[in-house]
C-alpha cells in the first residue's frame, strides 16, 4: 500500500544514523473535556519502506507513579487493556507505520502523559512518542438560544495526529419527527452542500478536524438535537449537542397607563375609590359633629362658673339662725370645794329703758335698767 513520504527533521536522521535503540520525539500537549474523545497520534516517518511488528501505548499519572498498560498490538491482534478496554482503539494505518490511538469518553482520571512505543521487524529501533492529556470539566452539551439570534454549535475532534477529516454529516432531530440532514461536507467537494431549508454554515476549520457550524435565524420549531459526525477513514467521531429556544417577550411603550394596572389590580382599585368617595361624603357630617361638640363645651363653662358664684354668696342657714344668738359665759374662780363652776344664763328679750321705775325705789334698780329680785332670806 502506498504511504505519503513527508521530510524527517535533522535530529531524526542524526539518531537514526548513530544506530541508537530509541528514537524519542519531542512530547506534544493536548486539552480536552470529560466526555469527549482524544486522537493520540504516533506516525513514526521514514523514506525507508519498514513493517510494524509491535505496538505499545502506556500510561503514567503522574511522576514516580507505575506505568498502566492502554493496548499493545502483536501479531496482527489489537488488545486494550484494563480500564481502557472499552474506551481505546487503535486507528492508524499500520502499514505506513502509524500507530495513533482513539480515546473516547475521556474521564476525569485519564490526565496524565500516554507513551507510544513502535518496534519493527528484524530491528532493534524503538520509536517512542509521549502526548501530555489534559481533561477539563465537561462542556454543557445543552444551549440556550432566542428567537430571531444566531447560534454556534460547537464540533471538534482534539488531535495531535497527521489523520485529516474526510467527510462530515449535519444532522437535526426532534420528538416525533423524522431525522433531517442539514449540512454535508466532504474532502472531494469543495464547497459544503445543504439541505434547501437549512438556515446553517460551516465555520470550522477542517483542516484542524474542526466542524462547526452557526445556525442562523433561530425559529421555535428549531428545538430539538443537533448531532455532527466526524469522519476519518473508516473511523467515526460524533457528537450531539441538544438546542433550548427561548420566545422573546414583546416589547411595549413604558407609559403611566401601562403601568397602572400592574401596579394596581382590578379589586384594589375599587376599594381604593370607595375608601377616597366614601371619605369625601362624610366629611361635612364629621365637621358639623366637631363644631357642635367645641360649641357646646364653649356655652358650659359660664354656666358652672355662675352656679359656682351662687352658691358662694348664699348664706348658710344655720348660720343666719343662730347669728343672731349671743351667749355669755361666766367662770368663777374655784369655790370652797375647789371645782369651777359655769354659770349659763338664759337671755330674755331687751325691754326699754327705764330710767325710773314708779314703784320701784330709787336704790333697787340695776344698771341696766333691770329690776333685780330681792333674795327670799
Amino acid at each position: 500500500m502506498f504511504c505519503p513520504l513527508k521530510l524527517l527533521l535533522m535530529p531524526v536522521f542524526l539518531d537514526y544514523s548513530l544506530g541508537l535503540n530509541d528514537l524519542i520525539v519531542p512530547s506534544l500537549e493536548l486539552t480536552v473535556h470529560v466526555g469527549d474523545s482524544a486522537l493520540l497520534g504516533c506516525v513514526f516517518q521514514s523514506p525507508e519502506e519498514k513493517r510494524v511488528a509491535k505496538v505499545d501505548w502506556m500510561f503514567s499519572p503522574g511522576e514516580h507513579a507505575k506505568d498502566d498498560y492502554v493496548l499493545y498490538y502483536y501479531a496482527n491482534l489489537s488488545v486494550p487493556v484494563g480500564r481502557f478496554q472499552n474506551r481505546v482503539r487503535l486507528v492508524g494505518d499500520l502499514s505506513c507505520n502509524d500507530g495513533s490511538l482513539l480515546l473516547q469518553n475521556v474521564e476525569e482520571a485519564d490526565q496524565g502523559t500516554y507513551t507510544c512505543e513502535i518496534r519493527f521487524e528484524m530491528e532493534s529501533l524503538v520509536f517512542k512518542k509521549e502526548v501530555v492529556l489534559h481533561v477539563l470539566p465537561e462542556e454543557t452539551k445543552e444551549l440556550m438560544a432566542h428567537v430571531g439570534d444566531s447560534t454556534q454549535l460547537g464540533c471538534v475532534l482534539q488531535s495531535t495526529g497527521e489523520k485529516r477529516m474526510t467527510k462530515v454529516d449535519w444532522t437535526f432531530s426532534r420528538e416525533h419527527a423524522k431525522e433531517e440532514v442539514l449540512l454535508h461536507y466532504s474532502s472531494k467537494l469543495s464547497v459544503p452542500v445543504r439541505s434547501p431549508r437549512s438556515r446553517v454554515t460551516l465555520v470550522g476549520d477542517v483542516a484542524r478536524n474542526d466542524a462547526s457550524i452557526v445556525l442562523h435565524g433561530v425559529r421555535e420549531s428549531d428545538r430539538g438535537s443537533y448531532t455532527c459526525s466526524i469522519h476519518l477513514g473508516d473511523l467515526t467521531f460524533k457528537k450531539t449537542t441538544v438546542l433550548h429556544v427561548i420566545l422573546k417577550e414583546p416589547r411595549t411603550l413604558v407609559t403611566p397607563a401601562a403601568l397602572r394596572p400592574e401596579l394596581l389590580g382590578g379589586n384594589q382599585l375599587v376599594i381604593i375609590v370607595g375608601i377616597v368617595c366614601g371619605t369625601i361624603l362624610l366629611l361635612p357630617v364629621l365637621i358639623l359633629i366637631v363644631k357642635k361638640t367645641h360649641r357646646n363645651k364653649s356655652s358650659g363653662a359660664p354656666t358652672t362658673l355662675v352656679k359656682s358664684l351662687e352658691n358662694i354668696q348664699k348664706p348658710d342657714p344655720e348660720k343666719h339662725v343662730y347669728s343672731s344668738i349671743t351667749t355669755r359665759e361666766l367662770i368663777e374662780e374655784e369655790d370652797s370645794s375647789g371645782r369651777a363652776e359655769a354659770t349659763y344664763m338664759t337671755m330674755h328679750p331687751v325691754w326699754p329703758s327705764l330710767r325710773s321705775a314708779p314703784n320701784s325705789p330709787p336704790g333697787e334698780k340695776s344698771a341696766g335698767g333691770i329690776p333685780t329680785p330681792k333674795s327670799a332670806f
